[in-house]
């Protein structure tokens, strides 16, 4: 028989990226056998290393922020988008140093970001543009509230090491909110929730010619994740000890992410949304001027692996 191909999936550590984790505990304890492959799962550290993994082709799958998968594709990387990961499940923390009580406050602060091409920078922006405030970067004129691109694990301690307050806070994904409100550096602002309910974020993408190499593998793989995200939707506590594991956190902090409120993460409904996916390409063309043209997305999203495994 031939040797089983080791898919090598990459992804941070974020909740965000909790199926994975659930996937590979399953695995580990037998619960559930892969026949077609077994599963490498790669960490890094930020989102541009995952870009660039996937794009040099040392991995051959990864969970990624939808609008960077959407611009690998335009740029030429072949993969396609097979599954949501999740849905809502971020967080614009403010820091506690920064005394803000209103949007406006966030004028002449610094904004930690996790990506330029990501639905936080676009969350916020919406958030900014609706009550007059200009977004950008540093050397950028006329802007009031200043981005500046973090990666997520790093986002605690740069709050914590800020006694003057200069940055006003953060939106990134969890437990890092979770994370700093614990230490009681931060206070929650806005769940992401709040401010595009059910919004797509980060998406598994595969890269095109190991699909169609692999085909079963990749259902396997689909198919488990969609079984591992209504797990952790119906199942909080086994998902927040496997989360405190696989994400590197306090298993209170991820128990805290996936309960309060319970529509905080949603991991159950993992089928993409084609309408959702244009709605962030056109806003980041349109209103941010940071995407600057639109991707078939009928070329790029392929759901057949999602919908044999039975995603909603």
């Amino acid at each position: 028989m031939a040797e089983k191909p080791a898919i090598k999936i990459g992804y941070l550590k974020i909740t965000d990226h909790l199926i994975l984790g659930v996937t590979k505990r399953k695995l580990e304890k037998g619960m559930e056998d892969f026949t077609h492959c077994s599963l490498e799962t790669v960490v890094k550290n930020g989102w541009n290393e995952v870009a660039d993994a996937i794009a040099t082709k040392s991995l051959d799958g990864a969970l990624i922020l939808a609008p960077t998968a959407m611009d690998l594709f335009k740029s030429g990387v072949d993969i396609k988008l097979l599954l949501l990961t999740h849905k809502s499940g971020s967080v614009l923390v403010k820091s506690k140093n920064a005394h803000i009580e209103k949007i406006e406050d966030f004028a002449g602060k610094t904004v930690l970001i996790p990506y330029q091409l990501s639905i936080h920078n676009m969350l916020f922006h919406k958030l900014l543009s609706e009550k007059g405030l200009t977004p950008g970067r540093a050397n950028e004129p006329n802007v009031d509230v200043i981005l500046e691109v973090v990666a997520p694990f790093q986002m605690p301690e740069a709050i914590q090491l800020d006694e003057e307050g200069e940055i006003g806070g953060f939106i990134v994904a969890e437990p890092f909110g979770s994370q700093v409100i614990a230490q009681g550096h931060g206070e929650e602002f806005y769940l992401s929730k709040d401010l595009w309910p059910k919004h797509p974020c980060c998406v598994f993408v595969m890269r095109t010619e190991i699909m169609e190499k692999h085909p079963e593998a990749i259902q396997e793989i689909c198919t488990s994740f969609v079984r591992s995200g209504l797990a952790i939707d119906a199942q909080p506590e086994p998902a927040s000890v496997i989360g405190g594991d696989f994400l590197s956190q306090e298993k209170d902090v991820i128990h805290r992410v996936l309960t309060q409120p319970p529509d905080r993460i949603l991991t159950g409904e993992l089928l993409p949304v084609i309408e959702d996916l244009d709605t962030i390409q056109k806003y980041m063309m349109d209103k941010m001027k940071i995407m600057t043209s639109l991707i078939d997305l009928e070329k790029f999203v392929d759901t057949r692996f999602a919908e044999k495994a039975g995603a909603r």
